[in-house]
């Protein structure tokens, strides 16, 4: 099934009129695609990559999809069928550790510990005076009328970020679905941004990343909604040689996938371009869209994804 042109319609017009005001026109970078088939919805094997060595400010928006005023019943639950891996509970001999980094009336900020987390290393993830080692996961919380509701998720030891809106009345939460890298995109036994330390500034809700291999980026929560979470994220120099962010998500079939569409625009292009995301192989986009026209059994509340507002300072 491909999408539609009313949902379409919902889901690009969004984009359109959440761009901020920008004093020149963005730059254009190179989407490349890289995703395989697979029959697991529980593997990323959606794969595709950004990269221009002038970009230094961008934005990415997690967008409610067109078909969130039409669930009945959501599905966030995982599904290994057709799965070589499965889902493993701790073991005795793991040690799970929560930790609260920060808290105010407004939001929370939980650390988590893993002894037995499969990628190794450390990152220092430091709030004010407050430093932290061998944190495997960041949750952010912003503080409603409903409860505490996490929007954002970090995975410091591969650089993996996760974003979703406000849920609407009816929900209780809207699931996740692709996720985001950020900086320099290198591949070992999956594709993965290496971090040297995290510092959390709770007043812009920033999130100030060092990079082993140089250089420094900036990760501000812009907005939250029902309509969309976005984050805008400035490098202090370049990524010159590599991508320097990229997306991953599950497609197994139209109906089971996080994402299943791709649309792009172009500077000479008068209107939108799409395609399957299975047909897409590359082009150049200064706006991006990756996400659904049609509902899904599996996470069928997860957001569509947005990268736009490419700028070189």
């Amino acid at each position: 099934m491909r999408l539609t042109a009313s949902s379409f319609v919902l889901a690009t017009l969004a984009l359109v009129v959440t761009v901020p005001a920008q004093a020149q026109q963005p730059l254009s970078v190179d989407v490349r695609n890289k995703t395989v088939p697979t029959l697991c919805a529980e593997d990323d094997n959606v794969y595709l990559t950004f990269q221009n060595p002038k970009v230094r400010h961008f934005r990415v928006e997690a967008r409610a999809p067109a078909v969130i005023g039409s669930i009945v019943q959501d599905s966030r639950a995982p599904d290994f069928t057709n799965c070589t891996i499965k889902d493993q509970p701790p073991g005795p001999e793991d040690k799970v550790e929560r930790i609260v980094l920060f808290e105010d009336d407004a939001m929370q900020l939980v650390g988590y510990r893993h002894s037995e987390f499969w990628r190794k290393g450390d990152v220092p993830v430091r709030v004010g005076d407050r430093e932290e080692k061998a944190i495997y996961l960041l949750q952010l919380f912003s503080k409603t009328p409903r409860g505490p509701y996490e929007h954002l998720v970090l995975y410091p030891l591969d650089g993996y970020w996760r974003l979703r809106p406000l849920p609407p009345a009816r929900l209780d939460e809207v699931a996740y679905g692709t996720s985001v890298l950020i900086g320099q995109i290198d591949e070992k036994e999956r594709p993965y941004v290496a971090i040297q330390s995290i510092r959390f500034t709770p007043k812009s809700k920033t999130f100030d990343l060092t990079f082993p291999a140089g250089g420094q980026a900036s990760v501000r929560v812009a907005s939250l909604s029902e309509q969309a979470t976005a984050v805008e994220v400035t490098f202090e120099n370049p990524v010159k040689r590599k991508p320097f962010a990229a997306v991953r998500s599950m497609y197994v079939t139209d109906v089971n996938a996080d994402s299943s569409q791709v649309a792009w625009r172009a500077p000479s292009d008068k209107g939108w371009r799409q395609k399957p995301v299975m047909e897409f192989r590359s082009g150049r986009a200064h706006d991006f869209w990756l996400g659904r026209g049609v509902a899904s059994k599996h996470n069928t509340s997860a957001p569509d994804t947005a990268l736009f507002d490419f700028q070189p300072e």
